[in-house]
This record gives structure tokens, sequence and C-alpha cells, in this order.
């Protein structure tokens, strides 16, 4: 199961369009995981008309209507793993074991909010992701997003991908 994980799309403020590299890689995905921070209701829309799955949840900067129709935190079963979805889980310092203890009954964790890339594990075995962001790289050298393998209950590929830059 390849999955594709996003966050902090930030369209129309950060970026006028997605970038084609994203959006193709929305169709090559079996799920699109998104963290948050869509910011337009017509951003949610083309993921959903061109997903094969979609998985969000609304971020801080995302106004009733997306949170109308998103949760605050999201939970999947893909490939045998049991995912969740989260825009924001706080600072860094100490971020493995705040998110164990929430998420307890949680395989793999995708978070979004601070548009930085993060992959670690914390004690318990729980998989912390955030792809970082593909249209507003803040601090980051590049806008980013991640490509998952998921085979037999296990995650076998994580790839952070980095975007050229905007012309």
């Amino acid at each position: 199961m390849r999955l594709l994980l996003t966050s902090d799309t930030h369209v129309p403020r950060r970026a006028r369009v997605l970038p084609e590299l994203l959006l193709a890689e929305i169709a090559r995905a079996d799920a699109v995981v998104h963290a948050g921070d869509w910011v337009d209701e017509a951003t949610l829309d083309a993921f959903e008309a061109h997903a094969h799955r979609v998985i969000g949840v609304f971020g801080n900067n995302d106004g009733p209507a997306l949170r109308a129709r998103l949760p605050e935190v999201a939970r999947a079963d893909l490939g045998g793993l049991r995912f969740g979805v989260v825009h924001e889980t706080g600072a860094a310092q100490g971020r493995e074991r705040r998110c164990a203890e929430r998420f307890p009954d949680l395989d793999v964790l995708v978070f979004g909010h601070s548009h930085i890339p993060w992959d670690t594990t914390a004690a318990d075995g729980l998989r912390l992701l955030n792809p970082g962001s593909p249209t507003d790289r803040r601090r980051q050298p590049y806008c980013t997003y991640m490509t998952v393998e998921v085979a037999g209950g296990a995650l076998t590929d994580v790839t952070l991908h980095r975007l050229p830059p905007r012309a």
C-alpha cells in the first residue's frame, strides 16, 4: 500500500496552487493523509476528487467550513497498521513521550503544524511522521511531502521528497 503524507498546504495563502509533483503523487497513492491547514475548501475538494481515499484533519488555520467537514483527530487502519492524524503535537522537546501517552493505541502518528519534517520513534514503538509543507518551507531549505509504503503490517519505506523552488 502506497500512502502520500502531506500537511500545511495553505492554498491560496502561501501558494496559489498545489505543486504538480504533489498532484501526481495523489493519483499514485492508495490513500492520502493530510495533517491539516488546508485553508481553502477547494483544496480539500481537489484532494477528494483525485485521491482514492483521503484521511485528513483540520488545522489551526482552517475555518468553520473545513472544521465542519474534518475531525480534529482521524484514525484509520492502513495496511495492517493503526494510523492517527492530528495537526499539532506541541513543542519538539518531549513530543515522543507526550504522543505515546496521548495515542497508546496507534502504530503511526502523522502530524503537521511546524512545517518541519520529522521522523522519530517513541520508546513504546509509536512512529511519528511530519511531512513538512509542500508550499511553505518557512526556515527549511525545501518544501516537502512524504510517501510511505506499508506491507505486511509494517512500514517498509518512508521517503521525504524535496520539491523544486517555485518559479
